[in-house]
């Protein structure tokens, strides 16, 4: 396989104002992964406090009980960013936190602690973009059935109208879901998250209603405040062939239809991928009469959140996709800690392949970064690798910018290190260093580049590796 990455010399030059006045620069985090305060002030277990405390779920055993505690340090945390001159914060709301039971009774402690981290950030300069759901179903809904039961359509209606209400007034920046793909895939269909779900009997009906409310979501927002700015958010990897023969572009063609258009075109009013998906046909047992037209709604962006190409073989004996992802690592290509390829061209050639959608408005990046085995030494993190990375995938933004695409927004995953999911701590994405015995913070050498690139002292060409 041949890296057709741009050489960075080709690249354009990297400056905060080549994008625009109007671009929205920020970071990124999810409620489970940084808050901790698991059981404090009312919350209720979501499916991940349920997960995480079950042996061999997670590496090492870890979970979110505790995180960064940004749950009690956030006004802290909020100085922080705001002295690395970052405008933007995107975050999300913990559904058991607001809806400990996921519906019915409000937690007034919930809202009060959300209204709080709204203000300060108000108050400090920084503009909040809030995600609905970043994976944290209350377990009570789990319970009955989850995203697998059609009546989640009705629950999470309730929850954004909840969200909508208690803090439209000052949050005009708003995200439906994130990544439903992964969402579903990884805990309704491989069990590797929560709710540690396997097989297809399940994923199918999560996918359809997840495509449900995704819609829902933002009909409510939008019918609450038009003047929201409102998106949703969808992982996704430039899909590429091992080989040019015809069995490999179609399984790559198969791939790209699962994990990079299965959620969006629905939302686009084009339905599901189904020609390309055959086994995906006994998703239209769930599709009621008048489903078509509530699978859709008209985003103000669609953020998309890239990180790695996949390169893809056929496999006979794979079932459904008949289809394999070839890792970086057999390859002989540079990889993250994650072991997801470092190619920087992936982000250009998904943001040209979005924009290609007539229904798009815009594009926004609502995550991008990458997890290397940072370490503190001497009060400094040197994390000359992650710093390059951002560079070289920013570069890669800019040049489809500047060749017409309407990306509008890049957001940094992640401001602190965090809880990844099914990884534990072991991964950091942060700009942030965390030392999670003493919740210590300190910005490593990519964050105090972040905040010079913001400031227009970066020199892109002192820093590149």
């Amino acid at each position: 396989m041949t890296d057709t990455t741009t050489p960075v010399q080709d690249q354009p030059v990297l400056t905060r104002s080549a994008f625009g006045e109007d671009f929205a620069w920020g970071v990124a985090t999810a409620a489970y992964q940084i808050e901790g305060a698991h059981d404090m002030a009312d919350k209720g277990p979501s499916i991940w406090d349920v997960f995480t405390s079950r042996k061999g779920n997670v590496k090492q055993n870890h979970h979110g009980n505790f995180a960064c505690d940004f749950f009690n340090c956030y006004p802290d945390d909020l100085l922080l960013m705001q002295s690395m001159g970052i405008p933007d914060f995107r975050f999300s709301l913990s559904w058991s936190r607001l809806l400990p039971n996921g519906i019915g009774q409000v937690s007034r402690h919930g809202i009060g602690h959300y209204e709080r981290l709204i203000d300060n950030c108000l108050e400090l300069g920084i503009t909040p973009w809030v995600t609905l759901y970043h994976w944290d179903l209350p377990q009570a809904l789990e319970k009955k059935g989850g995203w697998a039961n059609r009546d989640i359509v009705d629950w999470f209606a309730e929850y954004t109208a909840l969200c909508a209400h208690a803090f439209g007034d000052r949050v005009k920046h708003w995200m439906v879901l994130n990544e439903p793909m992964v969402f579903t895939g990884a805990g309704y269909f491989l069990g590797v998250h929560a709710p540690g779900r396997r097989g297809f009997g399940l994923f199918i009906p999560a996918v359809h209603h997840a495509v449900l409310c995704q819609a829902e979501g933002g009909r409510i927002l939008k019918s609450i405040d038009a003047s929201a700015e409102v998106g949703t958010t969808f992982s996704c990897s430039h899909i590429e062939p091992l080989r040019q023969r015809e069995q490999d572009i179609r399984a790559a063609r198969r791939v790209d239809a699962l994990l990079n258009r299965l959620f969006l075109e629905p939302a686009l009013g084009l339905g599901y991928p189904l020609d390309d998906l055959r086994f995906m046909r006994r998703i239209e047992k769930y599709i009621m009469p008048g489903d078509e037209s509530k699978m859709a709604f008209d985003f103000d962006f669609i953020g998309i959140q890239n990180y790695t190409r996949e390169v893809v073989k056929h496999s006979f004996w794979t079932p459904f996709l008949q289809a394999n992802l070839v890792p970086a690592q057999k390859r002989g290509v540079p990889y993250t800690l994650m072991n997801w390829e470092v190619y920087p061209e992936s982000i250009y050639h998904m943001l040209q392949q979005y924009s290609r959608y007539s229904g798009i408005k815009k594009l926004i990046v609502t995550e991008n970064g990458a997890a290397f085995a940072d370490e503190l030494v001497d009060g400094q993190v040197h994390d000359q690798r992650r710093l390059d990375f951002l560079q070289r995938y920013l570069q890669q933004v800019l040049r489809a910018k500047q060749e017409g695409v309407k990306v509008d927004g890049y957001f940094v995953w992640s401001f602190l290190d965090n809880f990844e999911w099914a990884e534990g701590y072991t991964p950091r994405f942060g700009l942030v260093h965390v030392d999670y015995a003493t919740q210590q913070r300190t910005v490593k050498n990519s964050g105090l580049w972040y905040r010079d690139f913001l400031s227009e002292k970066a020199d892109s060409g002192d820093e590149q590796g």
